[in-house]
C-alpha cells in the first residue's frame, strides 16, 4: 500500500516523494549496478546508471506497473539493464575480420592469393581452432583469460594457438 501512495506521488509530481525513493533503493541499485561495472566502469559510470534508473521512474512512473511486481524489484531490473548496456558500451569492440587479424600476426600483407589461401586455411580448422583463433586475435583474450574460459592451461592454449598457426602456414604453403 505503502508504494501505491510513494507512486501516486511520484505521478503527481511531488519531489519528496522521489527523494523518499531515492533514499530508499540507492545503496541497493548501487550494489547491482557495481556488481555488473565493477570490472570496466568508473565510479562516474556507475554514478550515471543509478541516476539515470531514477531519471526514468521520474519521467516515466506510468511505466512501473504494481500487478507486475514490487517497485524495488522493477528498479532492480531497471538498473541492471543499464548497467548491461553500460558494459557492453564500454566493451564494444571494434570487429576486424579475422582473416586479417590473422594475416597481421602471421607477418603477411593482404593481397588476393594469399587472402583465398588463408580462407581456405581457416576454412579447414575445427570449431575449437577457430574459436581460439577468434578469442585471441579478434576478442584480444590474454591466453590467461581463454585457459579460464576454455577450463585449460596456459601452456595448452598457448600451445594449440602455436600448433593451428602452423597447422595454417603449412596448409597456405601447400596451396602455393
Amino acid at each position: 500500500m505503502q508504494e501505491k501512495k510513494i507512486m501516486d506521488d511520484i505521478k503527481a509530481g511531488d519531489e519528496q516523494a522521489m527523494q523518499k525513493v531515492i533514499c530508499r533503493y540507492s545503496r541497493l541499485l548501487w550494489s547491482i549496478v557495481g556488481a555488473v561495472l565493477s570490472q570496466v566502469g568508473t565510479a562516474e559510470d556507475m554514478e550515471e546508471c543509478v541516476a539515470d534508473v531514477f531519471i526514468d521512474l521520474w519521467e516515466h512512473p506510468q511505466k512501473y506497473e504494481e500487478s507486475r511486481g514490487s517497485l524495488k524489484g522493477w528498479l532492480s531490473v531497471i538498473a541492471r539493464n543499464k548497467a548491461i548496456d553500460r558494459y557492453r558500451q564500454k566493451t564494444k569492440i571494434q570487429t576486424i575480420p579475422l582473416e586479417e587479424t590473422v594475416l597481421a600476426e602471421m607477418g603477411m600483407e593482404p593481397e588476393s592469393e594469399k587472402e583465398e589461401g588463408l580462407r581456405g586455411a581457416l576454412a579447414k580448422l575445427t570449431e575449437e581452432e577457430k574459436e581460439i583463433l577468434l578469442r585471441r586475435y579478434v576478442y584480444q583474450q590474454k591466453p590467461k583469460e581463454m585457459a579460464v574460459a576454455l577450463a585449460l592451461s596456459v601452456k595448452q592454449v598457448e600451445n594449440r594457438l602455436y600448433r593451428i598457426k602452423a597447422k595454417m602456414r603449412k596448409q597456405m604453403e601447400q596451396e602455393g
